[in-house]
């Protein structure tokens, strides 16, 4: 089971505590606000009332036994950079970052954290694709200039197999996986011989420049 810290419980990592809350995963919540961390306190391992940006607080709540700590504090810039600081020198083997700006994005990776989340340009981002992209129905960037899409096939996909279609060769994008509506299931790494049907969702992932010419040749 794998073992969870979530500093400051902002709407962003209350969120992610409630979803984190239906997996199987140890939940640790801290945040300063007492009111806040006893509206979660029945849905977590443990909810702890402290000042995190106190480096004697967190090592003494065994926060480098967590194998992912996530920190979302808000709204000033100041203490997310300190958790984060302290965090690395405590020995935190993944630390997670809420940013509020690009420029806090750049300061939280250079302080110590393995990922920044800028929640408000991410979602602008994926909805702006989703606007531009009539079959584009999900978006997740990945490290590297790497972008897994969901989309729903066009008309000049239906009734072909993947060999057929040949996205790799065309495209340079691969299809991952295929989540079929009609029977529900998904199917990791289809084959070739595939059949794409109307009600079928595909998943590729290729760099962001190939996915975002075979959108716009999708879209033509």
């Amino acid at each position: 089971m794998k073992k969870f810290a979530i500093i400051g419980l902002s709407s962003f990592g209350l969120n992610i505590v409630k979803t984190l809350a239906q997996k199987d995963a140890e939940i640790l919540a801290i945040d300063k606000d007492e009111n806040k961390v006893k509206e979660i306190k029945d849905i977590v391992n443990q909810a702890i009332t402290m000042d995190a940006t106190n480096k004697e607080n967190l090592s003494s709540i065994g926060i480098t036994e967590m194998d992912i700590v996530i920190v979302s504090t808000g709204p000033t810039l100041e203490p997310s950079i300190l958790i984060v600081h302290i965090l690395k020198e405590l020995g935190v083997k993944k630390i997670i970052a809420k940013a509020l700006s690009e420029d806090h994005e750049k300061i939280l990776n250079l302080v110590g954290a393995t990922e920044v989340s800028f929640p408000e340009r991410d979602v602008a981002i994926k909805i702006g694709n989703r606007l531009t992209f009539s079959n584009l129905l999900d978006y997740l960037p990945l490290e590297s200039g790497i972008v897994i899409q969901e989309i729903a096939p066009p008309d000049s996909f239906i009734g072909k197999t993947l060999a057929e279609i040949h996205l790799r060769k065309k495209y340079n994008v691969t299809v991952v996986a295929i989540k079929s509506i009609i029977p529900e299931e998904t199917i990791p790494n289809p084959g070739g011989d595939f059949l794409v049907k109307e009600s079928d969702i595909l998943i590729v992932l290729g760099s962001s420049d190939d996915i975002e010419k075979f959108q716009k040749k999708l879209n033509q």
